[in-house]
């Protein structure tokens, strides 16, 4: 971005988005916010802690994993000290100095985490037979693990943790096909806490491995200015054309979906500055922050590096996560179309103009400048398309990372600033790992009561083996879940109760587990609570729910994509050949465009309601996939573009002000 265009966001009074400001956004919608800011020694010590953390990960990663309770239980220790020290017990503590209990409860929280590892060969040869001292320390590390998840987290995983862990023990007492037999609290306490079913089961053991090293490539990502390089890119494809902002925020988002899994830190970093130059250029408070909301929220669908979910998909279904990354290219590859071409069309709409070119900067500058820095992305391309695991991947891109930055001097770091992104990268990876570990409680539930079978059959049995019933069931139920459970959890619930049901109905495994994951993500953007909107509303300073709204609208894609690839998984790249692929990505990116228009409201010329409804009816038959439908729906959008032509040849044209809803 030039100084020239700084200058221009900086005196301009819409445009002004302090520090400040965003710190506040961030801690109302996100808890991990809300961290103490320590001093003096106390922050030398967190700062120790997270930076050895790191370097526990790569050292591991490097040199061979421990067994799998080992790494597993050390990471918890790690995430569990952290959350005590950096997370207060009431957010108005949150500046508050650390006093004795704090350290106390740290250094107790941090030897129950490491319980499994201290005490590794002895439980493992135990054979169930486990000493009290046992119990007591697996009771104590479920309570840790609850109270840690809820002041990184949030409350309401810990409710749904309690209530499974409730269930667990009053199984009797529930009706119909819910009931069980019912638990000790002996053998609840061991199944969560000293076996690989629980707190320490795959999802935590997929946060202690490869998902740690890519938060961590995440946070040197930041500290060598890539980030800033994906919106100079950015501005210089796309700043000039109608809308320019807009759409730069799009392509920003795209770039930065391949290194960060959160739509709501994406929204902050990237929003500050693409929303105030959206409503510079005339675009509504309300659109503005929905484009950046809807865009970084399709982060997490953008291969090759996406959100901590699809790694543990990948653990799931047991197939290598370069399946799980191509399966996904398509249908992130439409989300971002359909989203950019309703931005295009809006602009269209209310006459709005790119900025000048002069304002922009040359791309051939920025690469020349600055193109080093993509070195580490292709690094971890190259490495997964050949086979190398992801945390082979993500550690070279690490490295790759810190010797690309070295090779000029504007984006090299100095041993301390490397330090300083080791404890970043820590401070990133508590709520991921915490998450993990609630979300482990619910499914050594499952898994100890048998309940994800009696709830499949459930679900089949509400919607009367009716596929698409069920899909709609999982679907809001997925939605739900991700108004106030992060989307890694929400994966690893809805995928251990839902997606057995869709399979149970002749869905494709992958693409059943591809369903419930699209659906926890686009929560960040379904009202009522819709936490990527409304950070982009408190940076738009525009009404929230409204934003929500609109923000779905955008992300229609997302909502209709996941149905189609259930039905035909051609667009996962499953069963299809290369032609069947390439015809299914140009026919339903024709698709997507009269759908965008059709929610817009506009192509060349105004649409009345029916012309939205045949847009609409005929870009769906695009992106479904078939020859027939392709067909049918090709002969019925030329007619409409045609007629389209002819009204703005009689000179119906829109007269709608950017402040038009």
């Amino acid at each position: 971005m030039t100084e020239k265009q700084k200058e221009g966001v900086a005196t301009d009074e819409l445009d002004v988005v302090s520090k400040e400001e965003l710190e506040k956004i961030l801690k109302k919608v996100d808890k991990e916010a809300s961290a103490r800011k320590l001093t003096g020694s106390s922050r030398w010590i967190v700062y120790v802690i997270g930076v050895s953390w790191s370097i526990f990960q790569v050292y591991t990663a490097a040199f061979g994993l421990l067994p799998a309770q080992l790494q597993r239980s050390i990471h918890l220790a790690y995430a569990f000290a952290l959350a005590y020290l950096l997370f207060p017990a009431r957010s108005s503590d949150e500046n508050d100095r650390l006093n004795w209990t704090n350290w106390v409860i740290a250094i107790f929280a941090t030897y129950i985490g490491l319980y499994m590892a201290l005490n590794y060969m002895r439980i493992m040869e135990s054979g169930g037979d486990y000493a009290r001292m046992d119990y007591v320390c697996a009771i104590f590390g479920i309570l840790f693990t609850l109270e840690a998840t809820r002041r990184v987290v949030g409350l309401p995983i810990v409710c749904l943790c309690v209530f499974f862990l409730i269930y667990s023990y009053f199984g009797p007492y529930f009706p119909g096909f819910m009931a069980h037999r019912g638990f000790s609290l002996q053998r609840i306490a061991s199944h969560m806490y000293l076996t690989t079913e629980g707190i320490l089961g795959i999802p935590l053991g997929v946060a202690a491995t490869f998902i740690y090293l890519f938060i961590l490539f995440g946070s040197f990502r930041e500290k060598t200015g890539l980030g800033q390089l994906f919106i100079d890119i950015s501005n210089a494809v796309a700043g000039w054309a109608s809308g320019g902002p807009a759409k730069m925020a799009i392509v920003t988002s795209a770039l930065e979906g391949t290194v960060s899994g959160s739509s709501v830190a994406n929204t902050v970093e990237s929003g500050s500055l693409t929303i105030p130059m959206m409503k510079r250029l005339g675009y509504r408070p309300e659109f503005a922050a929905a484009v950046e909301a809807a865009s970084s929220t399709g982060g997490q669908i953008m291969p090759p590096i996406m959100g901590a979910a699809a790694f543990i998909m990948a653990e799931f279904l047991n197939v290598p996560y370069l399946d799980i990354a191509k399966a996904a290219a398509i249908p992130a590859c439409l989300y971002f179309f359909g989203v950019f071409m309703e931005v295009h069309f809006e602009a269209k709409r209310c006459n709005l103009r790119g900025l000048n070119r002069d304002e922009l900067p040359k791309f051939g500058e920025v690469i020349k400048e600055r193109g080093h820095l993509f070195v580490p992305l292709f690094a971890i391309i190259i490495f997964l398309s050949i086979g190398f695991t992801p945390l082979y991947a993500a550690l070279m891109g690490l490295v790759t990372c810190i010797i690309a930055g070295a090779l000029k001097e504007s984006t090299r770091m100095s041993p301390r600033e490397i330090a300083d992104g080791f404890e970043l990268g820590a401070r990133n990876a508590i709520g991921v790992a915490l998450a993990c570990a609630s979300a482990g409680i619910i499914i050594g539930a499952i898994t100890l009561t048998g309940l994800g079978l009696k709830l499949g059959n459930g679900l089949v049995e509400l919607a009367g083996g009716n596929l698409l019933l069920t899909l709609i069931f999982t679907m809001i139920t997925s939605i739900i879940l991700g108004m106030g459970v992060p989307t890694t959890a929400n994966y690893i619930i809805t995928s251990t109760i839902a997606a057995p049901a869709l399979i149970q109905l002749g869905v494709h495994p992958l693409a059943a587990h591809m369903f419930v994951f699209y659906f926890g993500i686009v929560a960040d953007i379904t009202p009522p609570v819709a936490l990527a909107a409304y950070a982009g509303a408190g940076i738009a300073k525009s009404n929230p729910f409204w934003t929500g709204v609109t923000a779905t609208k955008l992300a229609i894609g997302a909502f209709l994509t996941p149905y189609i690839f259930v039905y035909n998984t051609s667009m996962l790249w499953v069963g299809a050949s290369w032609y069947m692929v390439l015809q299914t990505l140009i026919t339903s990116c024709i698709g997507m465009t009269a759908i965008g228009a059709a929610m817009i409201g506009f192509f060349f010329a105004p649409m009345n309601w029916l012309e939205r409804g045949l847009f609409f009816g005929g870009g769906l038959m695009m992106v479904v996939p078939g020859t027939y439908t392709d067909l049918l729906g090709m002969v019925l959008l030329m007619a409409l573009v045609v007629f389209q032509r002819s009204k703005k040849a009689r000179g119906i044209v829109s007269t709608a002000t950017p402040m038009d809803a």
